[in-house]
């Protein structure tokens, strides 16, 4: 499935849910997106890291649709 979703440049680490998080649009819908995945609080969030996560994403949305609003990544 060719999923159109727009990153922003809002990565912060939650600590209700003890990780990394940021959100996108996905079909005009504001999406969190939530790296349950062991990512350490300190990491320096860079370019190369980002499109790391973006990928992950984009490769999740290939088979699973968010689940009100929320992407997880396990």
């Amino acid at each position: 499935m060719n999923q159109a979703i727009l990153f922003n440049d809002d990565h912060y680490f939650d600590s209700d849910y003890g990780c990394w998080c940021f959100s996108g649009q996905l079909a005009g819908e504001k999406i969190l997106i939530v790296l349950a995945q062991e990512t350490e609080q300190q990491i320096t969030i860079n370019t190369e890291v980002t499109l790391d996560w973006e990928s992950l994403v984009e490769d999740w949305l290939e088979d699973n649709e968010p689940d009100q609003g929320v992407i997880t990544l396990t």
